[in-house]
């Protein structure tokens, strides 16, 4: 195994759209891939909003053990782009605040289906995942493996975003999406992007000064 520090969490970070496979009831047993957008929830795990009249919904009430492949290849070249392959089951969750308004601030289009009141949320539970970031950087790690480190709580993260979005407004078109111990996920113009810190941020003080340290290399 040779993989990155920390480079399946940022993969993670660095999509919105990834492939889910669930297991068919008809024909029973087959795999079922669909495509659909995601956001990491703060242990950066996929959550997705699905009709329940959806297929792959159906399938995951009858069996929820999935498969979940992210792919960053901006170049077209897929075989030497990051992916990655999660292994699972998916769990219904509530669309509690810590939920609804991270989801939406990552995929804010997706208010106007939570509004039909037929959708809901769902976070996957890791197993494992497989790592490919090109020749010699690929292997397995276990679920927990991902981020031994406690996740930012939901009041944590709104603190941090209110701050820059107070004090740092208009700076280069900048629009924090969402902010977790190892990195940002940012939009600037519209175009999103995943800013990773030189390091793990273990408390607040140096969270707000990584992020601001962010902010502006990402605005010159």
């Amino acid at each position: 195994m040779n993989i990155p520090a920390h480079a399946p969490l940022h993969l993670l970070h660095t999509a919105a759209v990834g492939t889910l496979a669930t297991h068919a009831r008809q024909p029973e047993g087959f795999p079922y891939p669909s495509v659909l957008p995601f956001a990491p929830d703060s242990q950066h795990r996929p959550t997705i909003l699905v009709s329940r009249l959806a297929e792959h919904t159906h399938n995951l009430q009858a069996d929820p053990r999935a498969g979940f492949l992210v792919v960053n290849a901006p170049d077209g070249d897929v075989l030497s782009g990051q992916r990655v392959t999660l292994l699972g089951t998916f769990e219904p969750v509530d669309a509690a605040p810590e939920v609804a308004q991270r989801y939406l601030r990552y995929h804010p289009d997706a208010e106007r289906y939570l509004v039909l009141g037929d959708f809901t949320f769902w976070a996957m539970k890791l197993e494992r995942l497989r790592y490919i970031g090109g020749f010699g950087a690929m292997g397995w790690l276990g679920g927990a493996e991902l981020d031994p480190l406690p996740p930012l709580g939901f009041n944590e993260e709104n603190a941090l975003i209110e701050h820059f979005t107070r004090h740092c407004s208009g700076a280069g078109g900048i629009q924090v999406l969402g902010v977790d111990r190892y990195g940002a996920d940012l939009t600037r113009n519209g175009a999103r992007t995943r800013y990773a810190f030189d390091a793990p941020q273990s408390n607040t003080e140096s969270l707000h000064a990584a992020l601001e340290n962010c902010v502006q290399r990402q605005a010159n």
